[in-house]
């Protein structure tokens, strides 16, 4: 009996999968290239002036992550002793193995989220430390944009902004997805920025570049942020030709973010009367599906997907990440064999 792995043709995982396009490709075969820890590497510049222009920032870094953009920002706008407030389950609390704490000295104050994706204002008012020396120095907001799929309001985040503004604190985005919200929205990413000091910005997720990430914010700050950079091992040589990628993927993969969100939306009509699957319509805005149905179903779901070239994570919560590699009629041969799996 063969024991062959079945090839993995469809892969619902995360957005972090997608291959780069053929555009792409023969940008990093064509890019001039220098010494970006010298500042001469000109695809980088070029890559670095387009997303603070892009996000109406005075300037940009290019880092390898936006585990290293975020970190970055929070060097770059606290000290040592400070504090920063986060969700409970946000990326740079979470997912990012505590390096503004580990590396920065950072102390995190950690809420949980509400349904939409928001930090409630009254919570984080009363998480504000007040100033005195038992205390650490609350500094930041950190938001996520987008939240498990969920794009902010933006009424929200004018009322934030005026908060930050009352009690004199800089507000940082994690918009690794941030381009996800803006296309759900119907606004330009810079309608999302303007409220913000810093935004983080992943070009390795559904924009399908290899690899980076960029840090928007003020010259002041991108200067703190490079030197923190080079302390964190961050600085590239000849790292044009994988910024090269970015470029394209600012330039042309914004727009087509829509058809991850289409694509999404199917999903959601071709799972949700199966009722093992539980499928509610509220976090469906980007290009999220997710599937409360608990870890033991998830596990006979993900292995009979797998049988079939489907790969999912099997957890409580399953969440299904459309992007550029899975078309519409991928979609549709993940609804056919789930329906199947459950006898429909």
């Amino acid at each position: 009996m063969s024991t062959k792995e079945p090839e993995i043709k469809i892969d619902l995982r995360s957005d972090t999968v997608t291959k780069p396009t053929q555009d792409m490709l023969d940008a990093m075969a064509a890019a001039r290239v220098g010494d970006d820890v010298y500042g001469e590497d000109p695809t980088v510049n070029e890559l670095e002036l387009m997303a603070a222009r892009k996000l109406g920032f005075e300037s940009a870094l290019y880092a390898s992550s936006g585990t290293q953009t975020n970190l970055l920002a929070l060097l770059a706008h606290c000290e040592r002793g400070d504090e920063y407030i986060v969700g409970q389950q946000a990326h740079t609390y979470k997912y990012e193995g505590g390096g503004a704490a580990v590396v920065g000295s950072i102390q995190p104050q950690p809420l949980d989220f509400r349904e939409d994706g928001s930090l409630s204002l009254k919570q984080i008012e009363a998480a504000i430390k007040p100033d005195d020396i038992h205390f650490a120095r609350t500094r930041l907001i950190a938001l996520e944009n987008t939240v498990a799929g969920r794009a902010l309001p933006m009424d929200y985040l004018a009322a934030v902004r005026e908060l930050v503004d009352s009690r004199g604190l800089i507000l940082h985005l994690d918009g690794a997805r941030v381009f996800n919200a803006a296309v759900h929205h119907g606004i330009n990413a810079r309608d999302i920025a303007q409220y913000f000091d810093s935004i983080s910005v992943c070009l390795s997720k559904g924009l399908c570049a290899p690899v980076g990430s960029v840090l928007c914010g003020s010259a002041e700050v991108i200067d703190k942020a490079r030197r923190w950079r080079k302390v964190l091992g961050g600085g590239m040589r000849q790292a044009g030709y994988i910024a090269a990628a970015g470029i394209v993927a600012l330039r042309d993969n914004v727009d087509r973010l829509q058809e991850d969100h289409d694509n999404a939306r199917k999903l959601y009509e071709g799972l949700r009367d199966i009722h093992a699957l539980n499928i509610t319509e509220d976090s469906l805005q980007t290009n999220m599906v997710f599937l409360d149905c608990g870890k033991s179903v998830a596990e006979g779901l993900a292995q009979r997907l797998g049988e079939k070239g489907i790969k999912i994570s099997p957890s409580a919560l399953v969440r299904l990440v459309v992007h550029k590699d899975v078309s519409s009629r991928d979609v549709g041969r993940v609804a056919k064999v789930c329906r199947e799996y459950f006898g429909m």
